[in-house]
């Protein structure tokens, strides 16, 4: 089988530009995606997907190409290979960098706290033991820990995860009871303001 990227490109029939389809398969490609289809097409030849015939002619289709669809259509019957060394690292970078954010929007409310506190304890006078300390060191041992299980030697990217999770949830279930206490308290201030007024 010839692949040939004029071939594709009928197939495909006419082009539809739309500025709403950010990947639409008639966007442009690169010289660098062209490089990265082609490398990909040599590793399922060294893997036994591929003949030589088929390798050069995708090879040379990948070159040739002009648009993401073309691309795409050369590699449409290949499974997708697995990540290399630079995604995992760049996988896992990203992973830590979302999971640190995370964690210092957390500490960021401990943080307030500590303010608070401390502006409380210079307007008391600022005498006797320095207590909000107590206030900062709940938010700096959890801080401390979490960051030795993200840049430690053996990450804790799921446990991280997993107790953010529970954290959120056990949040927004006490907003969501504190909510519920607010109406309730509403409810029975109109009832009673209400009934005040009629009299």
């Amino acid at each position: 089988m010839r692949w040939s990227v004029i071939g594709i490109a009928d197939c495909a029939g006419p082009a539809v530009h739309s500025k709403h389809m950010p990947d639409a398969p008639d966007l442009r490609v690169s010289d660098e995606q062209r490089d990265r289809a082609a490398q990909e097409i040599r590793e399922h030849f060294a893997a036994g997907r591929l003949t030589d015939d088929e390798l050069s002619d995708r090879v040379q289709a990948a070159y040739s190409a002009r648009t993401e669809g073309e691309l795409k259509a050369l590699t449409a019957d290949l499974p997708k290979l697995p990540a290399t060394r630079a995604e995992q690292k760049a996988a896992i970078a990203q992973r830590r960098h979302d999971l640190q954010r995370r964690l210092l929007q957390e500490a960021g409310g401990g943080s307030g706290a500590f303010l608070i506190c401390t502006v409380i304890w210079l307007a008391t006078g600022a005498s006797g033991f320095f207590w909000p300390i107590f206030v900062a060191l709940g938010v700096l041992i959890p801080l401390v820990r979490n960051g030795w299980r993200l840049y430690g030697p053996a990450p804790e990217f799921d446990e991280i995860e997993r107790e953010l999770e529970s954290r959120q949830r056990k949040n927004a279930a006490r907003s969501q009871l504190r909510s519920d206490a607010h109406r309730r308290a509403a409810r029975r201030y109109d009832r009673h303001g209400g009934g005040s007024s009629q009299r």
